[in-house]
C-alpha cells in the first residue's frame, strides 16, 4: 500500500503562502498605536512569539481553492485541529515529535485510493513531526512559524481606525499592495485579532484564546507512514 502525500506538501504552501502578507497591528491602550507600521507589526510579532498557546481558524482561497483551518496551537509543544479543501479534510495532532492525520473517506480514497481507504477509514497514521511525509503540515502546528508567516511578507502599511473587532478594541494596519488588514489589540498584549484580506484570493483568519490551557495527546493505535509505504 502507498499514500500519494505530495499534495499535504503543496497545501501547506498554499495556506502559508495566502497568510503571508496581509496586514500589520496597533494599539492604544497597550501604548503601540503611537508607534511606526513597521515598529507595530515588530510589537505585534513578539507579543505573539511570547505568548504559550493560541486558537486559530477562518477561511482563505489560494490558486482558486478555499481552504478552511481550525488549529490549537501551544508553544514548543505542537497542535492539533483540522484543516480542509476542495471536500478534502484531515485531522491533525503533533506532539512529542510526532505528527498524526486522520483524514475523511474522501481524504483517504484521494491519498490511498479505494481499497485502501477502507482500511484507513477512522484510523490515524504516524509520521516524524520534521522529515519525511508529514513534516511540511507539521508546521502549521507550529505556533511561532504559523503567526510569523501571517505577519511577514507585507506592503506598504498604512494605519487604520480604532474599531471593535471579534468583541475587542482593535487598530488595523492595512497593505496598501496587498489589499489586506490585521487588527491588533489596543488593550492588554498587542496580539493580532484577525487577518482579513478581500477579492477572488482573500479570506478571513482569527486568533483567540491566546494563553489558554492546552491538552496534547497521541492518538491510539495510530498506524506508521513508513510501515504502509514499504507494504507491511
Amino acid at each position: 500500500m502507498r499514500l500519494r502525500l505530495s499534495l499535504l506538501t503543496v497545501l501547506t504552501i498554499a495556506l502559508l503562502t495566502a497568510l503571508a502578507g496581509c496586514g500589520g497591528s496597533g494599539s492604544s491602550g497597550n501604548g503601540v498605536a503611537s508607534k511606526s507600521s513597521e515598529q507595530i507589526v515588530a510589537a505585534t510579532k513578539a507579543a505573539a512569539d511570547s505568548a504559550s498557546s493560541v486558537h486559530v481558524a477562518g477561511s482563505v482561497v489560494s490558486g482558486g481553492a478555499p481552504l478552511t483551518l481550525d488549529l490549537t496551537l501551544a508553544a514548543g509543544k505542537g497542535g492539533r485541529g483540522q484543516i480542509s479543501t476542495n471536500g478534502l479534510s484531515f485531522q491533525l495532532i503533533q506532539v512529542e515529535g510526532s505528527a498524526y492525520i486522520s483524514g475523511s473517506p474522501a481524504f483517504y480514497r484521494h491519498f490511498a485510493g479505494p481499497s485502501a481507504a477502507q482500511l484507513l477509514q477512522g484510523k490515524w497514521l504516524k509520521a516524524p513531526a520534521t522529515t519525511g511525509e508529514l513534516a511540511a503540515i507539521s508546521s502549521l502546528t507550529d505556533l511561532r512559524k504559523l503567526v510569523d508567516t501571517s505577519l511577514a511578507g507585507h506592503g506598504t502599511l498604512v494605519k487604520g481606525a480604532t474599531t471593535t473587532v471579534n468583541g475587542q478594541q482593535a487598530i488595523a494596519l492595512k497593505d496598501t499592495a496587498k489589499g489586506g488588514t490585521l487588527y491588533v489589540a489596543t488593550t492588554g498584549q498587542p496580539y493580532p485579532i484577525e487577518i482579513e484580506k478581500g477579492g477572488a484570493e482573500g479570506g478571513k483568519i482569527t486568533f483567540d484564546r491566546w494563553n489558554a490551557p492546552v491538552t496534547l495527546a497521541a492518538p491510539a493505535n495510530a498506524v506508521d507512514i513508513n510501515k504502509l509505504k514499504s507494504g507491511h
